[in-house]
Parts: C-alpha cells; sequence; structure tokens
C-alpha cells in the first residue's frame, strides 16, 4: 500500500506546477489590470517597462517548475550573449511546449520581459492569458490562405514605432500538425507507441543557436523565402544526424561545443514566492476569493470580447 501510495504520489507530481501556473493568472492579470489603468495617463514607455517587469515575475515562476522543479538539464550550443538584444527567434516546430525553450535562452540573456510570441489565431480564446498575450505584444496569424500579411505589418510597424524591446519567437512551421490528414498522424501515433516515445521524461533539453547577423539575411522576399527554406533544410540535416548519426559517438549531440546551462533559484523561486504569497492571501479572504472568481468570469469574458474586436 505504501508503494502504491509514493507511486501515485509521483505520478501526480505536475498537476502542482499546473496548478500554480493556472491558479495564479488572475493574480497576475489583477496586478497587471491595476498597472494600465493607472499608466494610461503616463508615457507609453512607462507602462512597457512595468509590464516587461511584471511578464519576467510570471515567466520566471513557469521556469522554475520547468527547470528548478523538473531537474532537466538545459546543454546549449552555439553563441549566446548574455546582454540583452532585440532578436527575431525562428524555430522548428515539435511539441506543444516549444515556446519555453525561447523563455529558457531568454532569461539567460536577461531579457525575459521582451519575450513576444507570433501565435496561431485560435489561442486569443485561451481564458485571461489570450486577451494578455495581445497586450503585451503579441501578433495573431491566421494560416495558410486566411494569413492577413497587412495586418501583421501595421501591428510589427506600431511596436517599432514605439520602440518596444523585441524578442520576437516566430515558429514559421506553423503548426506540429494538420487535422485534415488524420492518416500522417495515426502513423506518428504507431511510431511514436513502437519506439516508446510517449509518457517518456526528458531528462534533458539540448538547443542549437545559429545566431544571424540582420545584414545576413536577404531583404528581398523572394530571396528571404529561399534563405528560410535552406535554414530548415539545414535543421533537419542537424536533427537527423543527432537522432540517426551511424557513428554512435555523433548521436545525441549538435556538433560544436556544448555548455550544461544551469537556471540559478535566484532567478525563479523568488517570483513562485511573490506570486504564489498573492494568491493564497486573496484566497484566505471571502472578499479575496469573490474577486478571484470574477475575475476568471468576467476577465475571460472580456477578454474574448476585446480581442474578437480588436485582433
Amino acid at each position: 500500500m505504501l508503494l502504491s501510495l509514493v507511486l501515485h504520489t509521483y505520478s501526480m507530481r505536475y498537476v502542482l506546477p499546473a496548478a500554480v501556473m493556472m491558479g495564479t493568472a488572475p493574480t497576475y492579470v489583477l496586478a497587471w489590470g491595476a498597472w494600465r489603468l493607472l499608466s494610461a495617463l503616463l508615457p507609453a514607455r512607462f507602462y512597457r517597462e512595468v509590464d516587461d517587469r511584471l511578464y519576467t515575475i510570471y515567466q520566471s515562476m513557469v521556469l522554475f517548475f520547468f527547470e528548478n522543479y523538473t531537474g532537466v538539464q538545459v546543454i546549449i550550443y552555439g553563441d549566446l550573449p548574455k546582454n540583452k538584444e532585440n532578436v527575431i527567434y525562428l524555430s522548428n516546430h515539435q511539441c506543444t511546449v516549444d515556446w519555453i525553450i525561447a523563455d529558457m535562452l531568454a532569461i539567460r540573456q536577461n531579457a525575459l520581459g521582451h519575450v513576444r510570441y507570433v501565435l496561431k489565431d485560435g489561442l486569443k480564446w485561451l481564458p485571461l492569458y489570450g486577451w494578455y498575450f495581445s497586450q503585451h505584444g503579441g501578433v495573431y496569424v491566421k494560416r495558410s490562405a486566411k494569413f492577413n500579411e497587412k495586418e501583421m505589418r501595421e501591428k510589427l510597424r506600431a511596436q517599432m514605432k514605439a520602440e518596444t524591446p523585441m524578442y520576437l519567437v516566430i515558429f514559421p512551421e506553423g503548426t506540429r500538425y494538420n487535422p485534415e490528414i488524420p492518416k500522417v498522424i495515426a502513423d506518428s501515433q504507431s511510431f511514436a507507441e513502437k519506439e516508446e516515445f510517449l509518457c517518456k521524461e526528458c531528462p534533458r533539453v539540448h538547443i542549437f543557436i545559429d545566431r544571424i547577423e540582420l545584414k545576413d539575411i536577404p531583404q528581398e522576399q523572394m530571396y528571404m523565402r529561399r534563405w528560410l527554406h535552406e535554414r530548415f533544410e539545414i535543421k533537419d540535416k542537424l536533427l537527423i544526424e543527432f537522432y540517426d548519426a551511424k557513428d554512435s559517438k555523433r548521436r545525441n549531440k549538435f556538433p560544436g561545443k556544448s555548455v550544461h546551462s544551469k537556471l540559478s533559484l535566484k532567478k525563479t523561486l523568488p517570483s513562485l514566492l511573490f506570486l504564489g504569497g498573492l494568491t493564497a492571501s486573496m484566497l484566505l479572504t471571502e472578499s479575496g476569493r469573490k474577486l478571484y472568481v470574477k475575475t476568471w468570469i468576467y476577465g475571460t469574458l472580456i477578454g474574448c470580447l476585446w480581442v474578437s474586436i480588436k485582433p
């Protein structure tokens, strides 16, 4: 019985992170909303600076669970400067939490608050988060033929005009699967089950970085499209070599020098204690609990209404 209890407790260990990350959302939105109102009469840069700091607090808490709590090893290949800089972050899209890799790199550049995402349009309906991401500088886009290039350009120009610091995260592949081709999905799932890829823990994360100067990227759309395809061909070759290299010594690693990068608790634990403490103090009182529930309900409704009018 004791062994069963231990195994059950171990299997439930990811419930706590999910509960905390979702549970602190109303607290975060209330804090952000209060600042949004207070800063309405101030220059826009004051709002952005505090918003970036608030975002850093929340995402640092998220990283506590993804790195410190799980004990995952982060192995970085390539050139990652420690200083803040404006970045366009292009990445392959392989799993649901690919976005957290951008956070892992940004916090190591002290630029976590500057992370903004280009997101698929459906995510704007997420309770509380969907609305906030657009307010933080995120851009929602529709895929394939529905993609509105003019609208995206206008949003990005507005951010540039406001001199918003940018760690802009884009997944050019746009999606991890196409629901219109169920056979491919079924085949992938069968392969994953056969190779025992499902329901496995990931003890380490390998991140390969290729930092490219703006001057080395073609400006004309036709050449830029070709350049992007070439980058993804290089990426595919790297992944093939990573998983299936004939030389076993070259397998499960990328070429070049690697660094085991451990994230200090000093960068994550204070955020967890701060947001967790605020949420707990709110839930301890009847009026706080009412405000908490109303924030979930009305915040979600107002957010959905906002993004439907002004996406």
